[in-house]
């Protein structure tokens, strides 16, 4: 008898969410082996959808770019600067020998996609990486990354609820035509009170402004990144950017608002909660 897909979605997360949560919690090689995993399997299906366009990326630079950008975040081997330029020149290159399609699009699309996932899931290696090898120092950015994840959980589900209660007016037809403003007011207040309450339980270290910041980043630039890879997809003509995950679609579908939240919070860090 086949599961129902609310059924598929509960099973997945019961056996995926406790592997995600430690492997946040202890950091280190684990916490680098998860987002290589999400980033890698995010940049194979973002260059599926780009094929969909008549758009070939090119998956191995493409992979490997991936691969270097996240890992260098972890052992700074070397400065982000001259990696890129060095991509750049190697992928033209390699481009003048494919033959395939639109130069400029193969180009753009492998750019934007090595880019946009590489960077934006190096920056979750940064926030790991943030606080010293120290005892329960090192623990803290674990907390934040976990914190994070579950307030871009609860913001989704709020507004999932809350656009389907109260929905009238949509937030932007052409990407998402059963996203409201309502359900994204809603994830948005959820996303604030849910940091609200996660500085209570475990953000103790923190103050309540950059814990307020967090769910405004959350509720703000998750919900963007979620409608950006909406407008992706829909370009690309899919529904979901995979079928990978029974009940949930594609990893780039489950980690959008936290790869593009994920900048934005280390810089606030960085720079701003010093």
């Amino acid at each position: 008898m086949a599961l129902s897909n609310n059924a598929e979605r509960i099973l997945v997360s019961i056996v995926a969410i406790p592997i995600i949560i430690a492997a946040c919690y202890f950091g280190k090689i684990y916490f680098l082996l998860l987002v290589l995993v999400i980033s890698l399997l995010s940049y194979y299906e973002f260059f599926s959808m780009a094929l969909n366009k008549q758009m070939y990326a090119n998956l191995p630079i493409g992979f490997l770019g991936v691969l270097i950008l996240v890992v260098n975040q972890y052992f700074h081997y070397f400065q982000l600067s001259l990696f890129l330029l060095l991509f750049i020149v190697i992928l033209s290159i390699a481009e003048l020998f494919r033959n395939k399609g639109s130069a400029i699009y193969n180009l753009g699309a492998t750019l934007l996609g090595t880019f946009y996932i590489g960077l934006f899931a190096g920056s979750l290696i940064s926030i790991r990486e943030l606080y010293p090898h120290i005892n329960n120092l090192y623990l803290r950015g674990g907390y934040i990354i976990i914190s994070v994840l579950a307030a871009i959980w609860i913001c989704d589900t709020a507004a999932f609820y809350g656009g389907i209660k109260f929905g009238k007016h949509k937030l932007f037809k052409r990407v998402s035509p059963n996203k409201s403003w309502e359900g994204a007011v809603f994830g948005f207040l959820f996303a604030v009170l849910s940091m609200i309450l996660i500085k209570i339980i475990v953000l103790n270290f923190l103050s309540w402004s950059a814990c307020i910041v967090f769910g405004i980043i959350v509720g703000t630039i998750g919900q963007l990144g979620d409608l950006i890879e909406s407008l992706i997809k829909r370009d690309a003509g899919v529904k979901d950017s995979s079928n990978l995950i029974p009940g949930h679609g594609g990893i780039f579908d489950r980690f959008d608002s936290l790869l593009f939240s994920a900048p934005v919070i280390l810089l606030y860090l960085t720079y701003v909660n010093r």
